[in-house]
């Protein structure tokens, strides 16, 4: 268990830290609905909110359904994954780290929901005709724990598939 602590606790801090301050930075030095293009045709920072899910989903709906209803969702995900994490063998320090990492992002978008009932996204990417939603550091370190968490399962079913052909 303390090494999956050890592994938690920065990761926790150092992304809901990051989170947050990059979404004071952008709402302190651009209005809402601001655009800077950082890399013309491709990437721009904007200030940009968001009361639904991930793309916008739901985010028509009144105020109070969403703020609720995506409270009490995002909740229940910190509490099913904190579970996996404490399942976690304490050898699998690579799973640990997927499920820090998707904590930590879900515990950022979560301190935006209670104190904003809203999300503050800003990494806009685009090409041409093609655009993808705004989203956060925490987005996208649900993002990385995630694909981590796929990888670290491909390592384990290779070294699972060498020790049986052994």
């Amino acid at each position: 268990m303390g090494r999956k602590l050890a592994i938690l606790f920065p990761i926790l801090l150092l992304v809901v830290g990051l989170d947050q301050g990059t979404k004071v930075w952008v709402v302190q030095g651009m209005p809402l609905g601001g655009q800077i293009p950082i890399i013309p045709g491709i990437f721009n920072l904007v200030h940009v909110r968001n009361r639904g899910a991930a793309f916008g989903l739901l985010g028509s709906m009144s105020m109070d359904f969403t703020l609720i209803f995506f409270a009490v969702t995002t909740i229940l995900v910190i509490a099913l994954v904190a579970y996996l994490w404490w399942r976690t063998p304490p050898g699998h320090w690579r799973a640990a780290t997927g499920y820090s990492l998707i904590l930590a992002g879900a515990v950022g978008n979560l301190i935006d929901r209670l104190r904003l009932g809203e999300v503050i996204d800003f990494l806009d990417f685009h090409y041409g005709p093609y655009h993808w939603p705004a989203f956060n550091v925490a987005d996208s370190m649900v993002c990385v724990g995630a694909a981590f968490l796929v990888w670290v399962i491909f390592q384990e079913e290779k070294n699972a598939d060498v020790s049986r052909a052994a």
